[in-house]
């Protein structure tokens, strides 16, 4: 193919309208996206390198770092688990109910996480209907970073079942059948022929639930106790920040918070690349 039969076909391949819809997006993604990141690294100029790095490294930041990935991380692999096994149920089976159950999957998106938060408070304190059942055993959810990844979970759930539901709906079944004709048992075909389709959709699952959990804080912010070096979470710790006008600070941490977070999408998605491609 020439090069100018090969031009040809790629303008075919553009959607009408391709100049004024990519300014457009470009517009709105700068606006929405590149502005407010740019931003964070313009508050964070006021801070020299040996600042930046004493504000970086402090103890008690380092800690909330790793109370926020810890948890979050925790939070998406559960969900990764639980999201699938919802998809699963709504997808390969029929069951009074199952619109309702369906449109509860959805709830977290709609409801203000500052009420998920208060509400799992409720129930989990040693107070709680739920939490008072759980203390006497030596379980104890609420104010620990057990009940921050509870309420994680709560918030992340949607992202791996909206995800992966699609695409279990979309699987061939004659390949599952024909599989089970060969004589291979369920659990064999699920890991070879169900698995490697799901595989990357769960990882981006994971990779949404995981990005929505590290910036989380209306429904940790109650649950969590806010102990600095034990459930301080990063998010609680930039607003403390800013309410003491300490604004170079606040956007050091969130810039550290952000870096880190892009790292591990970076890693995340890398995965998934590689997940489709031996999938093919």
């Amino acid at each position: 193919m020439t090069k100018a039969a090969a031009r040809t076909v790629s303008r075919r391949k553009q959607l009408p309208g391709f100049g004024i819809t990519m300014g457009f997006s470009v517009l709105y993604l700068s606006l929405v996206v590149l502005l407010p990141l740019s931003a964070l690294l313009f508050n964070s100029t006021g801070l020299s390198w040996a600042k930046f790095w004493d504000v970086a490294t402090d103890a008690r930041v380092l800690a909330s770092y790793r109370v926020s990935l810890s948890t979050a991380g925790a939070a998406a692999l559960i969900n990764v688990f639980l999201g699938l096994l919802l998809a699963w149920v709504l997808v390969r089976y029929e069951f009074p109910g199952k619109r309702i159950f369906d449109a509860l999957i959805d709830l977290p998106f709609a409801l203000p996480t500052a009420v998920a938060g208060v509400s799992l408070t409720a129930l989990y304190s040693q107070n709680g209907w739920i939490g008072s059942l759980l203390t006497p055993l030596g379980f104890k959810v609420a104010f620990t970073p057990l009940g921050i990844t509870l309420a994680l979970m709560f918030i992340g759930i949607p992202f791996v079942v909206r995800t992966v539901q699609p695409v279990l709906e979309d699987l061939d079944r004659d390949m599952e059948e024909a599989a089970a004709t060969l004589g291979a048992g369920r659990r064999r075909t699920f890991l070879r022929i169900v698995l490697p389709e799901l595989l990357p959709p769960l990882l981006t699952g994971f990779a949404l639930a995981f990005a929505r959990g590290i910036g989380e804080y209306g429904s940790v912010v109650f649950i969590s106790g806010n102990m600095p070096m034990r459930t301080e979470i990063a998010p609680l710790l930039i607003m403390s920040k800013l309410e003491q006008f300490d604004y170079a600070g606040a956007t050091a941490v969130a810039l550290i918070l952000l870096l880190l977070s892009f790292l591990m999408l970076l890693v995340i998605n890398s995965l998934q690349h590689w997940a489709r491609r031996s999938s093919r």
